[in-house]
């Protein structure tokens, strides 16, 4: 039988932070595609197009640093051993993690849509 302990709960909010990485995933492909067609056309405008296309990254880089925190703070990653918290502190960290990674997703995606516009415009005014 499942035991829903502590450290249940703060690792399902490990896995609720690292969520973000899909939106980002979303978000590079989005702008990734905007891309492609710019440098298609022209293949001198990579540089520009694919700082705008890494942008939507950072989402799945700051879910990933709160689950690694998370797995940290419960004693998972450091070779002490698990630590003893309860299903209250538990809860907290699964609750602290949900506006990172259900926002990452979501956030990251409108900043690709945001991206693919921005290398859209370095296509067509590269100048701007």
């Amino acid at each position: 039988m499942l035991e829903l302990s502590g450290q249940f709960f703060a690792l399902l909010g490990a896995a609720v932070a690292a969520l973000a990485g899909i939106g980002s995933a979303i978000g590079i492909g989005i702008a990734g595609q905007a891309a492609a067609g710019v440098v298609s056309e022209d293949p001198n405008k990579f540089g520009q197009v694919l700082v705008l296309q890494a942008l939507p990254g950072t989402q799945g880089i700051y879910g990933l640093l709160i689950a690694f925190i998370i797995l940290l703070k419960v004693g998972l990653l450091g070779g002490d051993g698990m630590v003893d918290i309860s299903v209250a502190q538990g809860a907290f960290i699964f609750a602290a993690s949900l506006p990172i990674g259900l926002v990452g997703i979501f956030s990251a995606i409108a900043q690709g849509k945001a991206a693919a516009a921005g290398i859209m415009l370095v296509g067509k005014k590269p100048s701007e």
